[in-house]
C-alpha cells in the first residue's frame, strides 16, 4: 500500500523539476505525515539528496516528520491569551492528556497538543482550537471539560 502509493505521487511529479513541496503535500496528505522512509524512497527514484526534502520538511510549519493525533488541539501563546491565562490553561491540557515533555501527541494518537504564538482572537482570549474550530474565553477548567467531550465523541 505504501510503495502504491508513493509511485502514484511519483508518476504525477516524474517530470516536473523542482516538485520537492508538491510531492511532500502529496506525501502529507496520503499519510498524515512524512515517513522518513517514503522521504529515502523519493530521494532515491528522483537522485533528489534526502536533505532537499528533509530540509523543506523542517522548515515549513505545516509539514510533520511525525503521526498527528486524531484530535488537533491548538492553544494561542499570545500576549492577550497569556496574561488572561493561557500558561494554567496549557498546563492542565498537557496534564489531562498525559502529554510527556517534548511530546506533542498522546500514547494513543487521539491528540495532538501545539502551542501557536497568536491565532489573532485576542478578544475572546485566552483561546484554544480543536479540530480547526475557536474556542474562547477558555480556562483550565472549561479546557478540561471539552477535552473530556472529545474523548467521548461528543466534540
Amino acid at each position: 500500500m505504501l510503495e502504491k502509493r508513493c509511485e502514484q505521487i511519483l508518476e504525477k511529479y516524474y517530470d516536473e523539476k523542482g516538485s520537492v513541496i508538491s510531492i511532500l503535500q502529496d506525501v502529507q496528505e496520503a499519510f498524515g505525515y512524512i515517513p522518513e522512509d517514503v522521504v529515502f524512497w523519493f530521494s532515491d527514484k528522483l537522485n533528489v539528496p534526502a536533505s532537499n526534502f528533509f530540509g523543506v520538511t523542517t522548515f515549513y510549519a505545516q509539514f510533520y516528520l511525525k503521526p498527528r493525533g486524531k484530535n488537533i488541539i491548538t492553544a494561542c501563546c499570545g500576549t492577550a491569551c497569556h496574561v488572561r491565562g493561557a500558561s494554567p490553561m496549557i498546563s492542565r491540557i498537557r496534564a489531562d492528556l498525559a502529554i510527556a515533555e517534548g511530546e506533542d501527541t498522546t500514547y494513543d494518537g487521539q491528540f495532538t497538543f501545539e502551542n501557536i504564538a497568536c491565532v489573532g482572537a485576542c478578544s475572546i482570549a485566552p483561546v484554544l482550537i480543536v479540530n480547526k474550530r475557536v474556542y474562547g474565553s477558555m480556562s483550565p477548567d472549561k479546557a478540561s471539560k471539552l477535552l473530556k467531550d472529545f474523548e467521548k465523541g461528543k466534540g
